[in-house]
């Protein structure tokens, strides 16, 4: 059998390897300026997590929902924003499209502190806003790739993105700059305006979704 000659670098992991390495790392630091923060703020993780996904929305959302995107059982979250609602920065109210069912949001004392809570991870933008434009559009054009092949896996909760938005029209102008389009603004989108989280963001149909995601990736 012939054998392969080893070099310097056999023992190098796979690049896609190296990626989810480094990705985690980044993680491990927000993790620990969001606790930072909780803790001066007498907040545990996860009330943390909840002011920051209630944070912008104009419309209440579902504790099942909010469960889903923080991957905790019903009844964890349930406690959870209990205990912010007895802070008084969490709000129930009825559904605005279900009056029989119980909806939430931030209080004015829930969006000054989701707003505070933004500034105290500001370090990790500032080190992003550090690169140059052009390795911050192919980062950000990178993460949706990868975002979109997670989401073949079904294990990545819904997102307010550009690409799950009724909005937006994908590849309306192939070839050009801004090949997509936001119906609710009326104008050509940039791949380097693509948003994540938009507080306009209305889902689309379960199908469309797919369509876009997949053609992105």
């Amino acid at each position: 059998m012939e054998l392969k000659p080893e070099t310097p670098w056999d023992g190098t992991p796979d690049i896609s390897a190296r990626i989810v390495v480094a990705i985690n790392r980044v993680a491990s630091v927000l993790r620990a300026g969001m606790w930072e923060f909780a803790t001066a703020e007498n907040l545990n993780p996860t009330q943390a997590d909840i002011l920051q996904l209630l944070r912008d929305r104009t419309h209440g959302v579902r504790l099942s929902w909010l469960a889903v995107q923080l991957s905790v059982s019903a009844a964890s979250a349930s406690d959870s924003v209990a205990a912010l609602v007895a802070k008084g920065l969490v709000r129930k109210d009825r559904a605005e499209d279900d009056k029989r069912a119980t909806a939430l949001w931030l209080t004015d004392a829930g969006k000054t502190l989701a707003e505070k809570q933004a500034k105290a991870l500001g370090f990790a933008d500032d080190a992003a806003a550090a690169l140059d434009r052009e390795v911050q559009e192919r980062l950000l054009v990178g993460l949706f790739k990868l975002i979109a092949e997670l989401q073949k896996t079904e294990r990545f909760p819904a997102l307010r993105a550009c690409l799950s938005c009724r909005y937006f029209e994908a590849n309306k102008f192939p070839g050009s700059p801004a090949p997509h389009h936001c119906a609710l603004v009326k104008a050509p989108l940039p791949i380097a305006f693509l948003r994540i989280d938009c507080a306009e963001q209305e889902p689309t149909d379960p199908v469309t979704e797919r369509r876009n995601w997949t053609a992105f990736a």
